[in-house]
């Protein structure tokens, strides 16, 4: 990939405002070579517990790890988790706005055997415990967003983004300039329009473009381009494919598709926030979109060979590119 380095080195001088559904990723690390007498499951010896932030506040490490100064708000609770989650953002330099409530913050707990996931356990409340009113979150955002090269709209359909507080943001970027992204959760089915960009999977572009699956027929890639631009207006659309790929769309238009840069899949918790992170980065720092899509293909290549949720630095990226 060419001209990789000058595009890093841009990344420094931008500020990311990140706004969604924070949690924390606790991991449960052991082996098992037993199944208990109790039930017919296994049983797992613990050998360690490790930590580290999710869904919105993943994208925020995504970002920092990559170079950016970068601000996340979203519910953190008064809890264990909360103070844990606070103390792992700020180590990285992680501004963080937490919104206001009395609930539990989101905790994802997964259970690795043998680096395979046996099973994942959630604590949260309704998504209602974490709403937040369009008042309060212009209060909150607003000089945050006006300070922002570019603002992520990251949801997990845990409550925190509503049609009220997505607009709200929405017109407020747009009076400062702020370029604005979305990645949406379809089955919540926010109402938005007129943003710099949307990721969808394959999935998720179907279902915003009310376009029922059909079996054994392919992606009907010009279909949903063009619906999606109709009912949203969104300047640039990217699909992600999986293994097939990346889908670029700009004003309803199909650009091309990328093939996957990934080489070998360990887990792909998290890829779908270092993609998005990669691909805000690049645009805001001025790549058109062909090349910003090719940068965070392969910092999502470089993820997704890592177990658990994880980051990608430049030294990795760089590296990664260069043995392709």
């Amino acid at each position: 990939m060419k001209g990789l380095s000058p595009l890093l080195k841009k990344f420094a001088r931008l500020r990311i405002l990140v706004v969604g559904d924070v949690m924390l990723d606790h991991y449960i690390w052991g082996d098992a070579t037993r199944i208990s007498p109790e039930a017919p499951v296994p049983v797992v010896d613990i050998a360690r517990d490790s930590w580290t932030a999710g869904g919105a506040a993943n994208v925020a490490l995504n970002l920092a790890s990559l170079g950016a100064r970068c601000t996340v708000a979203g519910f953190i609770g008064q809890d264990d988790a909360g103070a844990r989650l606070t103390t792992i953002l700020h180590s990285r330099k992680i501004d963080t706005l937490a919104t206001p409530g009395s609930a539990p913050t989101i905790v994802k707990t997964r259970v690795l055997v043998q680096h395979q996931q046996l099973c994942r356990l959630d604590r949260e409340a309704p998504p209602t415990a974490y709403h937040l009113s369009a008042a309060r979150a212009e209060k909150l955002l607003a000089a945050a967003i006006a300070d922002a090269d570019a603002v992520i709209l990251s949801d997990y359909a845990k409550g925190i983004l509503t049609d009220e507080v997505v607009g709200r943001v929405t017109d407020l970027a747009r009076a400062a300039g702020t370029f604005v992204a979305l990645d949406p959760k379809p089955r919540r089915r926010l109402q938005f329009r007129d943003l710099d960009l949307i990721t969808p999977n394959k999935r998720e572009a179907l279902q915003l473009a009310g376009i029922e699956p059909l079996p054994h027929t392919p992606f009907p890639a010009a279909e949903v381009c063009a619906r999606l631009h109709e009912l949203y207006a969104t300047k640039h659309l990217v699909i992600t494919l999986g293994e097939d790929g990346m889908l670029l769309s700009s004003d309803g238009q199909i650009l091309k598709t990328i093939p996957t840069a990934a080489r070998e899949v360990f887990d792909v918790s998290g890829a779908g926030d270092t993609s998005l992170a990669a691909l805000v980065l690049a645009l805001a720092a001025g790549a058109p979109l062909e090349t910003a899509a090719q940068f965070a293909n392969a910092a999502a290549g470089v993820v997704v060979g890592k177990l658990g949720t994880a980051t990608v630095t430049p030294k990795e990226l760089l590296a990664y590119v260069n043995r392709r």
